[in-house]
């Protein structure tokens, strides 16, 4: 695959410090489109000195930025990137010897939480390259909640695997993923029915699903990085419930 017929898309917001290591680890010649939500550091201009094409917009959500976003591609192929993202240079290449006889490549993500890996979030497998007119974008969240939230690519037509893995440098440090975690269950609770059921059903099975991370998922063997992340990904489901209480 050409990587001129490739257009990256970048969502950016204040992203000064990861935004370079997303750029670099592009292939040679990929254009770039990043579409900003109003940043008030120098993302805009770093993004413009690596001759991005850069559309400013002010933030509405996850869901709607991308839609517009994939709306501005004049590629025949994308591939979506988070700014904290990087791919390694096994997943770089793989994409520069993809073929064409497919409308969409899943791609394995590794997410990073205080400078390690997790291996609860190892192999996630993502939709991220395909055919501009080929994906549409749904909804995921966690809880089930009526809300523009964890979105994921989906692609009717045929799709295939790529080598490599996407690495995801979301969480830099606790503050920053506590941050992440208060922002979105509030989010969810916003889109959520309060339920003292679903609390409490919520509780019972963050007793099963804790374990399960630790054990089956291998999060215990990251010692006390992966022994936190599984208990607030366990406790997620519940945070969520109370918070749609309390409103």
């Amino acid at each position: 695959m050409n990587p001129q017929d490739i257009t990256a898309v970048i969502l950016t917001r204040d992203e000064e410090r990861n935004l370079p290591r997303a750029l670099t680890s592009l292939p040679k010649d990929m254009r770039v489109l990043v579409l900003d939500a109003c940043s008030r550091d120098h993302t805009v201009q770093f993004a413009r000195g690596a001759g991005a094409e850069v559309v400013q917009r002010d933030w509405t959500d996850f869901v709607d930025a991308r839609k517009y976003a994939l709306s501005l591609v004049k590629t025949p192929w994308v591939l979506m990137l988070d700014a904290d993202e990087a791919l390694d240079d096994v997943l770089r290449e793989a994409i520069e010897n993809a073929g064409e006889s497919v409308d969409g490549y899943r791609l394995k993500r590794t997410t990073y939480f205080c400078g390690k890996p997790m291996r609860l979030w190892s192999g996630e497998s993502l939709l991220r390259v395909f055919r501009a007119g080929c994906a549409r974008l749904e909804s995921r969240p966690a809880t089930g909640a009526d809300v523009a939230l964890h979105e994921r690519w989906e692609c009717s037509g045929p799709i295939g695997d790529l080598r490599g893995t996407l690495l995801h440098y979301s969480y830099p440090d606790v503050a920053t993923y506590r941050k992440k975690y208060e922002r979105y269950t509030a989010i969810e609770a916003g889109g959520s029915r309060p339920s003292l059921v679903r609390l409490l059903t919520a509780w019972l099975r963050m007793a099963i699903r804790f374990p399960y991370f630790l054990l089956a998922k291998g999060a215990l063997l990251d010692g006390p990085g992966g022994i936190y992340i599984a208990f607030r990904s366990a406790t997620y489901p519940a945070a969520v419930a109370w918070k749609a209480l309390r409103r």
